[in-house]
């Protein structure tokens, strides 16, 4: 099943992407797809409440905005250095345990909503990821029952502004959460529908030009260590979006480095999770 949210920004109305691409609208259901959505065996009581209403549901213009297929969720955990290729790139060493980091929630757009480079930014720059949404609370959990915590996968772009993130001091989490800097979607795509999530192509084009193009299979830790690794740190509620990282070819690892500019265009996709595309923008 694929889930989304559609309608304007804040106002965001719960559906989902049928077989053979239509658009539907579950407001009857009653809920969004939240934290007490997921935390409640949410996606189970949708499929129930489909196999009667369905053919009820009214159809969604496709022209229709989509937000996040998540409500926002309580964090954003990213993983970085998490592609040995990415890591060489940057100039670091792979890291022989997941290197965590917190982006704010308030970045959190839809897939094809605009990219805006903040105030003072000189380095916005692009990552392709996938992301993988919590279907339960989880805390000390382990590798072989990880799985069992994951909902679904979602495409990712975890927007960063290098030069806040790397030489304004402290975290990471500067150069991660301005706003609009992480469009999710266009689907949360549930388990069931992807055979092998460490088997999916993701690709990034800027203006065109093939930026990223790479295989999960590459990724330094999978997802199974990265739930339960976390978990033991904190408590994963329901919705919670886990980052897994991104590949080599950000502009940052360039020869000169490339950083986007006002007016360029941003596609990706992951295979089986659909597609995104952003405009980027000045701040005004």
């Amino acid at each position: 099943m694929k889930l989304i949210r559609f309608g304007s920004a804040g106002s965001e109305k719960p559906g989902i992407c049928a077989p053979g691409g239509k658009w539907l609208d579950c407001s009857g259901f009653g809920e969004d797809w939240n934290e007490a959505f997921f935390g409640s065996d949410g996606i189970n009581r949708l499929l129930q409440w489909l196999d009667k209403n369905q053919a009820r549901c009214a159809t969604v213009d496709p022209s229709t905005r989509l937000g996040s297929p998540v409500a926002r969720p309580s964090k954003i955990i990213c993983v970085g250095l998490n592609y040995s290729l990415h890591a060489k790139e940057s100039g670091m060493e792979v890291p022989e345990q997941p290197v965590i980091f917190m982006k704010a929630t308030s970045s959190l757009v839809g897939p094809f909503d605009d990219i805006i480079i903040p105030k003072n930014s000189v380095k916005t720059d692009w990552e392709v990821e996938l992301a993988i949404v919590i279907g339960k609370r989880a805390l000390y959990v382990s590798e072989q029952d990880a799985m069992n915590y994951v909902a679904g996968y979602v495409l990712h772009n975890d927007v960063s502004e290098r030069d806040f993130q790397l030489n304004h001091g402290g975290q990471w989490v500067k150069g991660k959460s301005c706003d609009t800097f992480a469009p999710l979607g266009p689907w949360l795509v549930t388990q069931d529908e992807i055979a092998d999530p460490h088997r999916l192509r993701l690709w990034l084009k800027v203006n065109g030009e093939r930026m990223q193009d790479s295989n999960t299979s590459d990724l330094v830790h999978g997802i199974p260590k990265l739930v339960s690794y976390i978990s033991q740190y904190m408590s994963l509620l329901p919705g919670d979006v886990i980052s897994t990282g991104t590949p080599a070819g950000v502009g940052m690892g360039l020869k000169p480095p490339r950083y986007l500019q006002p007016g360029d265009v941003v596609e990706l996709g992951i295979d089986g999770l659909g597609t995104s595309k952003q405009n980027v923008k000045a701040f005004s």
